[in-house]
């Protein structure tokens, strides 16, 4: 049986679709993000379902990184703020949250 999959919001492919564009408008020491992130960037803005592994490893991201609303180039789509929206960004961050909080409330 394959595994449940979950298509991220309209916000959270919004963010990722303007992550994508303002990182590579960004000069080489201005761009935010890893492999991963904008791996996950791609699959988002695609519209893709992701797997409940996914999901996971998102709220686990936004967890860990809720901090770097604080840093002083958020409000300048600094690095911080291009990573937050590869993955997704606000969007993402509640709705990755809601599900893993439901899967591990089932036992997933």
């Amino acid at each position: 049986m394959a595994e449940k999959a979950f298509k991220p919001p309209a916000g959270a492919v919004a963010a990722a679709k303007r992550a994508l564009k303002k990182r590579a408008e960004a000069s080489p020491s201005n761009r935010g993000g890893t492999a991963v992130g904008i791996a996950r960037a791609r699959d988002i803005a695609a519209g893709k379902s992701l797997p409940l592994a996914t999901v996971k490893r998102m709220a686990s991201f936004f967890a860990r990184h809720a901090v770097d609303k604080k840093g002083s180039t958020w409000d300048s789509y600094g690095k911080g703020r291009q990573a937050w929206d590869l993955w997704g960004g606000n969007a993402a961050a509640a709705w990755a949250k809601s599900i893993s909080q439901n899967a591990t409330k089932k036992g997933n």
